[in-house]
C-alpha cells in the first residue's frame, strides 16, 4: 500500500470535507492570487488567463508526492525494470533513427552520447512515455494545494506560464509528469528556462516534439552539471574483502591510486588505472555491486538527484555501447523481474482470476494487492513485490 504523509492526509481530508463548490472557491481565489505573481514576473495578464481558463484542480495528484519509485523501491528491482533488454534494444533502434543529432549533441558539448541516450530511455522510455498532465493543471493545484513546496511549485508553473508566453511549445503539447516534468527528457519548466537549446535549428527550443531538441538540451544540462568530456562516469568495482564500508560514498573522493592501494580492483580483477579522482559507492551494502564513480556520475546524478537514477542511465548508456550488465550477484533471494518478466507475472494473475488490468508491467496497486495475496499463500511477507518467487510460484 502506498505510504502518505501526515501533512498529505491532511490536505486531502481537508478538501474531502469541502463541498466541490467551495473547492473550486479556493481555488479560483489561488489563481487570484497567483495572477498577480505572475505580473510582477513579466507575465502579462492575457497569457495566464488564457492559460488558466477552464483550468481545475486535479487533487489526485496529491498523493503522488509521497510515491517516488527511485528513492522506495529496492534498488535491484529498479534497475530491473529501467536497464532490461527490452529497453536495451529500443535504445539501439532509437540511437540509429536519431544518430545524427545524437552525434551532434555530443560534438557541441563533449557528452558522451550514449550517456544522453540513457537519459532519454530512462525519462521517457524513449518517448514513448512522456506523460499527459496538463503542466498548468498539474502545478497550478500544487501551488494552491500541495501539503509542502508551494513555493517551488509555484515558480514552476510560472516558468510553465512563461514558455507558453515565449511561443516556445504550443500550450496543447505542454503535458508531462504529475510534478512539471515534460519532454523526451522530462525537464521542469524552470530548467528548460535554462538550460532549453535549439537543436534543430528551427529558432525553437522543444523537447515536447523535437527530438533533436530534447538531446541537445540534455547534453547542455549535463555539460552545466560538470561533465568533463573523455572521463568515464565510473565503472563496476570488486572490493577487498574487509573493505572499510565507511570510505564509501559519492561524496568521498580520492585519487584513483588510493583505492588501487586498498585492493579496490576492476571487477574482472584488472588493476584500476587512471589519475583522476573518484568515489566508491555500494548501493546495496558491502556485498552487493560496487562502483568507481567519478564527477561525470555527479553530473548525472544532479538530474534527479538519486544515487539509483544515476546508474540507471549511467548502466543503461554502458549497455547501449554493447558493455555487460552488473556482474556481482544483488544481495537478495528472490531476483528482480524486467518489464517482460512483469508482464508475464500480470497475464499468470489474470489466468488465476485476479484483476490487475491490462498486464503492461507497470505495477500499480491492483497487482500489488494480488501479489499479496499469492505471497500469503506460499509463506512470503506480504509487501506485493513483484520478484522471482512470485514469479515462479505462479508458473507452477
Amino acid at each position: 500500500m502506498t505510504r502518505i504523509s501526515a501533512p498529505t492526509i491532511l490536505a486531502l481530508l481537508g478538501l474531502a470535507v469541502a463541498t466541490p463548490a467551495m473547492a473550486q472557491g479556493d481555488f479560483r481565489s489561488c489563481l487570484s492570487s497567483l495572477r498577480g505573481q505572475a505580473s510582477a514576473k513579466g507575465i502579462s495578464s492575457q497569457a495566464f488567463d488564457r492559460a488558466v481558463s477552464g483550468v481545475e484542480p486535479d487533487l489526485s495528484i496529491l498523493a503522488l508526492m509521497d510515491n517516488q519509485p527511485e528513492f522506495k523501491t529496492p534498488i535491484w528491482d529498479y534497475l530491473a525494470a529501467l536497464v532490461d533488454d527490452e529497453r536495451v534494444q529500443d535504445g539501439k533502434a532509437a540511437m540509429r533513427q536519431w544518430g545524427q543529432a545524437l552525434a551532434a549533441a555530443e560534438a557541441r558539448y563533449g557528452v558522451d552520447r550514449h550517456v544522453i541516450a540513457g537519459v532519454w530511455g530512462v525519462e521517457s522510455n524513449f518517448g514513448k512515455d512522456i506523460g499527459g498532465r496538463p503542466l498548468v493543471q498539474s502545478l497550478a493545484t500544487l501551488a494552491c494545494y500541495a501539503p509542502r513546496r508551494r513555493e517551488y511549485f509555484t515558480g514552476e508553473l510560472m516558468a510553465t506560464l512563461k514558455i507558453v508566453q515565449d511561443g516556445d511549445i504550443d500550450p496543447a503539447n505542454l503535458r508531462g509528469s504529475w510534478a512539471g516534468a515534460f519532454g523526451h527528457t522530462q525537464f521542469m519548466p524552470s530548467t528548460f528556462q535554462r538550460l532549453a537549446v535549439d537543436g534543430d535549428g528551427d529558432g525553437h527550443r522543444d523537447i515536447m516534439m523535437s527530438v533533436p531538441d530534447a538531446v541537445a538540451s540534455t547534453a547542455n544540462f549535463l555539460k552545466k552539471a560538470g561533465w568533463s568530456s573523455g572521463l568515464p562516469w565510473g565503472y563496476e568495482v570488486r572490493l577487498p574483502a574487509g573493505f572499510n564500508a565507511g570510505l564509501a560514498g559519492r561524496k568521498n573522493k580520492r585519487p584513483l591510486s588510493a583505492w588501487a592501494n586498498m585492493g579496490v580492483t576492476h571487477v574482472d580483477g584488472r588493476p584500476l588505472s587512471g589519475s583522476y579522482a573518484a568515489g566508491v559507492i555500494i548501493p546495496a551494502g558491502a556485498n552487493g555491486p560496487a562502483f568507481i564513480v567519478t564527477k561525470n556520475f555527479d553530473a548525472v546524478y544532479s538530474y534527479n538527484a538519486a544515487e539509483s537514477y544515476g546508474l540507471a542511465i549511467a548502466l543503461l548508456g554502458d549497455r547501449l555501447k554493447g558493455q555487460p550488465g552488473i556482474r556481482t550477484a544483488w544481495p537478495t533471494d528472490d531476483p528482480p523481474l524486467s518489464r517482460a518478466q512483469r508482464r508475464e507475472l500480470q497475464r499468470l494473475l489474470t489466468a488465476r482470476g485476479y484483476d490487475v488490468g491490462e498486464p503492461d508491467g507497470k505495477i500499480g496497486q491492483k497487482t500489488r494487492d494480488a501479489i499479496k495475496d499469492v505471497e500469503r499463500q506460499i509463506g512470503l511477507e506480504q509487501r506485493g513485490r513483484p520478484g522471482g518467487k512470485v514469479l515462479q510460484a505462479l508458473r507452477g
